[in-house]
């Protein structure tokens, strides 16, 4: 199969190293990573079954390498690419260039054992930075606004750097959480305020993904059995949680992706807060924090073993509140497995 790929992930899952100036071709038998001089030394220490080539115009060794390679047809990802670097590419090479969107994550959809582990470690760390932000925020937290908590939390949540992380966190108080994505505020922290926490980081470049939601009294902790004061967010939450585990629970390998939807879905709807869950269900995790498979209710993808993605129903109340519950899961022998 021939192939080329630009982005930095699709190409560290080819060959174990990656750089923010490279680009990948697979042609026949052989494999070029193709970079500029600045990553000379790491390129050749840790590039992994592919020939690095060291070129300042990388589209020009690809074309060369192309046309010394007389192939007919080469693949590409439509996503990866911008206008002007596939021309440069294209443009030169009497090539049949087929565009395959979703190439690298259609390759990556099913772990290895070893990726498996990785991500399994992945989630272990993020759960245990999360017990570590709780008591940053039980300690410090009250009085301090959302772009404090968030910036405290991307020191937590890193280990003070150790870490990267696999997006900017999610810090939002009371109604900001109504946003599935909500950026900081000036809202400050009170006793007694619903606090939803979206986060993860990384272990070996693999992303962990998690969301809790609490009633931040005194010694709050990121755990899944919550009490709240007042019961219109009680009902909510149980609600949330119930389809959360009902998903993970009733999850088997050889359903469809809408299927899996469904198991929270349905649940969320039949305890009136259907119009209120305004995102899928869950979305693939691995070197990209999305990934295939998408849990939605249009997906007809099957879920298999070695699938690993997110189960995060939520409920979005405008002006009052919203909850999240998320947990990443793997499918092992046919179940569902919370790493």
């Amino acid at each position: 199969m021939n192939y080329m790929l630009k982005d930095e992930n699709a190409i560290y899952y080819e060959c174990g190293y990656s750089c923010d100036n490279a680009l990948y071709l697979s042609l026949g038998n052989e494999a070029f990573f193709i970079t500029d001089s600045r990553y000379t030394i790491d390129a050749t220490q840790n590039v992994k079954n592919a020939t690095v080539v060291i070129d300042r115009d990388l589209y020009g060794a690809a074309v060369s390498l192309l046309k010394k390679a007389r192939v007919k047809k080469v693949i590409f990802d439509p996503k990866e690419w911008s206008v002007d670097g596939f021309e440069r590419v294209s443009s030169q090479c009497k090539v049949k260039f087929d565009p395959q969107p979703d190439f690298s994550h259609k390759k990556r959809i099913i772990k290895s054992d070893e990726e498996l582990k990785i991500l399994a470690k992945a989630a272990k760390l993020g759960a245990k930075a999360f017990k570590a932000l709780a008591k940053e925020f039980s300690a410090n937290g009250f009085g301090e606004n959302e772009y404090t908590l968030t910036y405290r939390a991307k020191g937590v949540l890193s280990d003070f750097g150790k870490y990267e992380l696999s997006f900017d966190p999610i810090v939002a108080v009371n109604a900001n959480a109504a946003k599935p994505h909500a950026m900081p505020t000036s809202k400050k922290l009170a006793k007694n305020d619903l606090l939803l926490v979206d986060a993860g980081l990384k272990y070996k470049r693999y992303c962990s993904d998690r969301t809790r939601t609490v009633q931040a009294d005194k010694d709050f902790v990121f755990e899944t059995k919550q009490r709240f004061k007042r019961k219109k967010i009680q009902k909510a939450y149980d609600t949330v949680l119930k389809a959360h585990d009902n998903a993970i629970a009733k999850a088997r390998s050889g359903m469809k992706a809408k299927k899996v939807d469904a198991l929270t879905r349905d649940i969320v709807t039949k305890a009136g807060f259907g119009e209120y869950y305004v995102h899928s269900t869950g979305h693939g995790v691995g070197l990209d924090i999305h990934e295939m498979p998408y849990i939605s209710t249009k997906s007809d993808t099957v879920i298999e073993d070695g699938m690993v993605y997110t189960i995060e129903p939520g409920i979005y109340i405008p002006g009052e509140f919203g909850i999240r519950i998320e947990d990443m899961v793997a499918m092992v022998d046919g179940k569902a497995v919370v790493l």
